[in-house]
């Protein structure tokens, strides 16, 4: 990941579990972010839920910027298992989840 830090991750996982008191905080952490931190948020989330293989991270950011289509909060916020993902996705390029989600807290 170039563009987007492994905390940034914990903090959208740790927002997603919360999603019916901290929506609007996910909304607006997600939208400050650069379009390439969103595209490599999305890859993460992939790959956790086995869209792509970790190996093709490059190439799940690449495909995040073709296709976003919608703000990416909306498309997060409606996936199913979001943190599960992301935390999947994490684990998957070899960082542990739950050291960076301790880390924000």
């Amino acid at each position: 990941m170039d563009n987007l830090s492994t905390g940034k991750i914990a903090q959208v996982i740790l927002m997603s579990r919360e999603l019916d008191r901290a929506e609007a905080e996910l909304r607006a952490f997600v939208d400050q972010m650069t379009e390439d931190e969103q595209s490599e948020l999305v890859a993460v989330m992939w790959i956790g839920r086995g869209s792509f293989e970790a190996e093709e991270f490059a190439e799940a950011v690449q495909t995040a910027m073709a296709e976003a289509t919608t703000p990416c909060a909306d498309y997060l916020i409606g996936t199913p298992h979001l943190s599960d993902h992301l935390e999947n996705g994490l684990e998957a390029l070899g960082i542990s989840a739950t050291d960076e989600e301790d880390a924000v807290m």
